[in-house]
């Protein structure tokens, strides 16, 4: 392990705002601050929002900053890249921000039932080989688990520049029957119509990808109360057609 990057596990240890359960702690069991991320961790009743994937935090600190009535968790497992939202959220003293790193696979452990108000996901692995599509965070597998604590009209943002992932995410919506509030195939060519939070917070990645000349996808959609969604085989899945 490099100097740097073990200097930055230790930083995180000191920041309020990171959270890094143990294994045990988590593993087929609630962590202490499911049900209390408002009472204990934020010390207010405002609403609760995660970014999924969160990478370095850019997101979910801009975020914050933009909606300060709000609290922002970014989840992550590779601590070295939350580093720098933790870093910066205790520089800039804000209290609306906490990084949790763990697997987004044990996400339920963390909080419960109707703790979520929003979830944004941005830049995700869209899992291209064959067979991977159970690893999509817009999977049915994912939409089950978020479902078990989101609010019934809570709504979940996908941000991605993976046409892919966003042509497989809308057909997972029109297989289980739930409606688009809001998609873009191409948000910069549509500015006027998107959300501020949506054209003017851009991570590293993202102007990475803007520089190759990807168009950036949104969506933005609500579970609806249902909390059962089936996945079915995604037509480009089958024919192996991951152009993306």
């Amino acid at each position: 392990m490099g100097k740097d990057k073990l200097k930055r596990f230790q930083e995180n240890e000191t920041f309020a705002c990171m959270v890094q359960p143990l294994f045990e702690e988590v593993f087929n069991r609630d962590y202490r601050l499911k049900g209390k991320w408002r009472e204990d961790f934020f010390k207010n009743d405002r609403p609760i929002v995660l970014e999924l994937g969160c990478g370095r935090g850019e997101y979910t600190i801009g975020l914050a900053r933009l909606y300060p009535d709000r609290n922002f968790i970014g989840v992550d497992i590779k601590g070295a890249r939350m580093w720098r939202g933790g870093r910066t959220a205790t520089d800039e003293g804000m209290e609306n921000v906490g990084f949790l790193r763990t697997r987004i696979e044990f996400i339920e452990s963390f909080f419960a039932e109707g703790e979520v108000d929003e979830i944004w996901i941005t830049f995700a692995d869209p899992q291209l080989k064959k067979n991977r599509a159970g690893k999509r965070l817009t999977s049915s597998l994912f939409l089950n688990r978020y479902a078990r604590f989101l609010k019934p009209d809570g709504t979940i943002h996908l941000k991605t520049d993976s046409r892919h992932l966003h042509r497989y995410t809308r057909w997972i919506l029109q297989e289980n029957g739930l409606r688009e509030e809001l998609c873009s195939e191409d948000v910069y060519a549509e500015r006027d119509r998107m959300p501020p939070e949506v054209v003017t917070l851009q991570t590293t990645y993202e102007n990475r990808f803007l520089a190759e000349g990807k168009p950036i996808t949104y969506l933005r959609f609500s579970l609806e109360g249902k909390e059962r969604f089936d996945e079915g085989v995604f037509p480009e899945d089958e024919t192996g057609n991951f152009e993306d």
